[in-house]
Parts: C-alpha cells; structure tokens; sequence
C-alpha cells in the first residue's frame, strides 16, 4: 500500500477524481489545502479523508511555508505527493526534497504553454489541437518529465470557458491513470531524463491519449 498525499488550492476537482478512481494499492493519507476556504476540503472530509490547512497567509516567506508544509506532509509518510490545483510556487528545496514523488498536472500540451491563462494563450496562438500534461515536478516551473499527455481539438467556436471544459474532462481521465501507474511501480526515468511506463508503448513525449479528431 502506497500513501498517497495530495495538496490542493480550491474545488480540486483533479483530487476528487483520483479519490473517486479508487486506485488499488494507493491509500490517500491526506489531502492538504494552503486557503482554509478551499472547497476540496469538505470532499475529503465527507470521503474520510483526513482535511488538512496550512495556510501560506500565515507565514513570512515561501522558504517558511514550504518547511511547514513539507513537515504536514512528512508526518505522513508518503510514498507520492499529488498537485491538484496548487496554486504555489514551490521553492527549489521543497521540490529536491519530494524529488522523483512529485507529480503535477497541467492544462497545455507541454513544453507549450507553460505557466497561467493557458487556454486563452492557446486560442491567441491559432493552435489546432490543446490539451493536457502529466508531469514529474523540477525546479524549472512546468519542465520536468512528461508522464502522460492528453490532446484535444481546438474548434472554430471555442473560447476560453469551452476549451477549458474539453481539456478538463482528459485531466480528469489521466491523472488517476499516472498515479495508477507510479502505485503499481511502472515509472522509471531513462538516462535522457525520460519517463518510461513499463508495459507501454513509449513515445517520445510520454503518451498521447485519446486520437486527435478534426
């Protein structure tokens, strides 16, 4: 049984499906929101999932936040720790600290799109196709090793709300699959700093699910 912890900053929609995938061999330990409003909470807390807050307003620094973080974390001895819309930037130590049991995901098909408003920033640029990023957490923001990709079609009518909505629905289907994936101990980095699923097909880039449909 491995212990999972995730941390979350508002609905954390990403956790409650992780929750609800009921993973064989993970045991979500706790799930850990930096605002004390975070609406995720009361979701775990009606799963029975200790609901944890260590709000970041309480603290002078990142540097201080982190390690109080790191140390609720701790506690709990973790086998992986999940960013389901936490809206921190992490320092370099807490990152080195977690180092390879780090997972994030995020709304663009990396290494495109990195950062905030990545929707919007997708529609701006006129790409055909958006989608979705698994990813191993590094000190560099949104850089670190691709587990799993999804993609969808960017349509003609699509604004920021409707290409969020479609991207949403594959976060949802490929998260719970990467931490599936580490649970059963089918991850592993090659030397080139790529991940590798074992009994996968490997790509490039990771895996890129569903077919793109024009």
């Amino acid at each position: 049984m491995k212990n999972i912890v995730i941390l979350i900053s508002g609905r954390g929609s990403n956790m409650e499906a992780i929750v609800r995938a009921q993973i064989p061999g993970a045991r979500i330990a706790a799930v850990i929101a930096n605002r004390p409003d975070a609406a995720g909470l009361a979701f775990a807390a009606a799963h029975a999932i200790p609901a944890i807050v260590v709000d970041h307003k309480a603290y002078p620094s990142r540097e201080a936040f982190d390690a109080a973080l790191a140390e609720s974390i701790d506690a709990l001895a973790p086998d992986l720790v999940v960013l389901a819309g936490f809206m921190r930037v992490l320092t370099d130590g807490f990152v080195a600290r977690y180092a390879g049991r780090l997972l994030n995901i995020h709304p663009s098909l990396l290494p495109s799109f990195p950062g905030l408003h990545t929707h919007q920033r997708a529609l701006e640029a006129g790409v055909r196709v958006h989608g979705t990023t698994v990813h191993f957490v590094t000190p560099t923001l949104d850089c670190g090793p691709i587990v799993v990709q999804a993609v969808v079609p960017v349509l003609s009518g699509d604004d920021e709300t409707t290409l969020s909505a479609r991207v949403l629905v594959q976060e949802h289907r490929i998260y719970p699959q990467a931490v599936r994936w580490f649970v059963e101990d089918r991850l592993t980095l090659t030397d080139t700093g790529r991940v590798q699923v074992r009994g996968e097909a490997a790509g490039p880039a990771g895996w890129t699910v569903p077919p793109v449909e024009l």
